[in-house]
Formats: C-alpha cells, sequence, structure tokens
C-alpha cells in the first residue's frame, strides 16, 4: 500500500513548504536540486488525496535581520548570535513582491486552502510554519497555523518542500510540539546542505517525525 492509500481527507494535511524560485537552482539561496520536487509535488496536489492544503512562503521585507548585507562586514553562511541563540547570515532572498519570492508556477496552488506567509517582521527570522524564529523578548512567536489545522480537524500533517536542513525540519519538529502527528516526504523535500541530512534524519526521528521514504507513485 503507497502512503497515498493512507490518507484521511477528513484530518490529514499536507504542508508544502517555501517552494519558491530563490530556493531553486539559480536563486540566490538554491537548495541542491529544489526543482526537483516541484513536479512531484504538483502530481501529489493534483491527486486530490488532500483535502486540507497549506503553503507557506517566505517573505522578506528588504532590511531583514536574517540577511548578511543588513550586518556590516559580515558574510553570507557566516552566523551570528541573535536574541541568545543562534543565526545564520543567509543572502537576500524571497524579499517581498519579487519574482524570486513569489509561489513557484509549476504547482497548482489553487488546491491550497492557506497560504501562510512568514518572515515578515523585518526583526525576526522565521523558518518553522508554526512559530517563528526567537524573538527579540526571547520567545518564538506563533504563527497561528497550529489553531487554524485544529479547527478544520486536522490530526496528521505530511511536510514538503525545501529545505529539508532548515524550513522542513522546523516545521515538522515544530508540528509534533503541537500536537500533530508527523510525517515528512522525504523524496519531496531538498537540503541546502546535503552534508547535513544524516544528521536532520536522526533528529527528526528523535523528535517523534515519521519519515516516509518510498513514494514510488509520484
Amino acid at each position: 500500500m503507497s502512503f497515498l492509500d493512507s490518507i484521511d481527507p477528513r484530518c490529514d494535511a499536507l504542508i508544502v513548504v517555501d517552494v519558491q524560485p530563490d530556493f531553486m537552482p539559480g536563486g540566490p539561496l538554491p537548495a541542491q536540486g529544489g526543482d526537483e520536487v516541484v513536479a512531484p509535488i504538483s502530481r501529489l496536489l493534483d491527486a486530490d488525496r488532500f483535502r486540507h492544503v497549506v503553503a507557506t512562503q517566505d517573505w522578506h521585507p528588504p532590511d531583514h535581520v536574517s540577511f548578511a548585507s543588513s550586518h556590516p562586514g559580515r558574510a553570507p553562511f557566516e552566523t551570528v548570535e541573535l536574541y541568545g541563540a543562534e543565526q545564520v547570515l543567509w543572502p537576500d532572498h524571497c524579499v517581498q513582491g519579487t519574482g524570486g519570492a513569489q509561489l513557484h508556477p509549476g504547482v497548482p496552488w489553487e488546491k491550497a486552502g492557506l497560504i501562510l506567509r512568514k518572515a515578515t517582521d523585518p526583526r525576526v527570522d522565521s523558518y518553522s510554519g508554526f512559530r517563528e524564529n526567537v524573538a527579540p523578548d526571547g520567545g518564538r512567536p506563533s504563527t497561528g497555523l497550529a489553531g487554524y489545522l485544529r479547527d478544520i480537524g486536522v490530526e496528521s500533517i505530511y511536510v514538503c518542500g525545501v529545505a529539508r536542513d532548515y524550513c522542513v525540519k522546523w516545521t515538522a519538529e515544530d508540528g509534533v510540539a503541537a500536537g500533530f502527528r508527523v510525517h515528512v516526504l522525504w523524496p519531496l523535500t531538498r537540503p541546502v546542505d546535503g552534508a547535513a541530512d544524516e544528521a536532520v534524519r536522526r533528529d527528526l526521528t528523535r523528535a517523534g517525525v515519521t519519515i516516509v521514504d518510498e513514494m514510488d507513485t509520484l
């Protein structure tokens, strides 16, 4: 039985994380092979097995604190301490209103019941679809996604998209913390750093996430 046969449309949801051109090859922050997930995610949505679909969208203001360009003398991929936590400094990417920030045109986004824009606060980064990164007060503000999913009866979530070592991983882990059963559709994710895959799998498993490796039907 394929994983699609186990989907219960009443209480299962698909979360498609940050499938945007700036994370594709040729963009300023490419996931390795990021463009390879576009077609199978499109086929998954067209299969209409998921009644509940959420898309997350990175949507940074141009002066976002996570950009290396906002820290004079710093370069992309350096790390700094921000509000007591480690912050990776990224190349400018997914800037509000730019073409690279749009949802990828190869995916039928009309299937999504919610498009959740994140990282809109210039002071706070946001990897997870559920909670922002550490804020100036030391907390991690909610995006409201958990409440939305509960209100529509969702109990289990399936996560795909990019990047598996950052936004996919954090979304999955926070989903477990919010009380959902969480599955990561590994073949429909791609990493920024493929060398981290073993650690990502280990961390997800320890957090209680189920990793789905076999997706022959897509």
